[in-house]
């Protein structure tokens, strides 16, 4: 083996947008509404091998505004890439895939979901931007939460 096939190799393949919805439920009525909305955003990153070294990455947004009770619109959209990761160590494809492909992916996404709500005779949502590496230790957090409240299913064996 030559020491070009160990070297570690990453490289964008594709980024594209995988799904985007918009609902105005209580259009054209509530163009009228004076009243700023309040705006929820909900955030959902994941990943899953294709091939051998070949995998995407997906990051979901959903944001919902409204006014006093009235939902203004509801705009979700997922952006993916596909990524090839070779001869990474074992112990850095998890974080690669959950905290450096959504930072290159999450910009594209946040322009397609402004350009959408704009589009939609809304004024534009500027998303913040989104530190992956303490939504990914969150998440870790989360699962290790899970584990630990969840009731032990039997004895080990060894």
């Amino acid at each position: 083996m030559s020491d070009e096939t160990l070297q570690p190799v990453f490289q964008i393949q594709r980024v594209y947008l995988k799904d985007m919805s918009l609902e105005q439920p209580n259009s054209p009525g509530i163009f009228l509404e004076q009243e700023a909305p309040t705006i929820e955003v909900a955030l959902d990153v994941g990943a899953e091998a294709l091939a051998e070294g070949i995998y995407e990455s997906t990051v979901t947004i959903t944001v919902t505004a409204k006014i006093k009770d009235k939902v203004a619109f509801l705009a979700e959209g997922k952006q993916a890439g596909i990524f090839e990761a070779r001869n990474i160590p074992a112990d850095q494809m998890d974080p690669l895939l959950g905290i450096g492909c959504p930072n290159i992916v999450y910009p594209y996404l946040r322009a397609n979901i402004a350009d959408m709500i704009t589009r939609a005779g809304f004024p534009p949502v500027h998303l913040a931007e989104i530190n992956f590496e303490v939504f990914y230790q969150q998440r870790l957090q989360a699962v290790a939460d899970a584990a630990a409240a969840a009731p032990a299913d039997g004895a080990a064996t060894h």
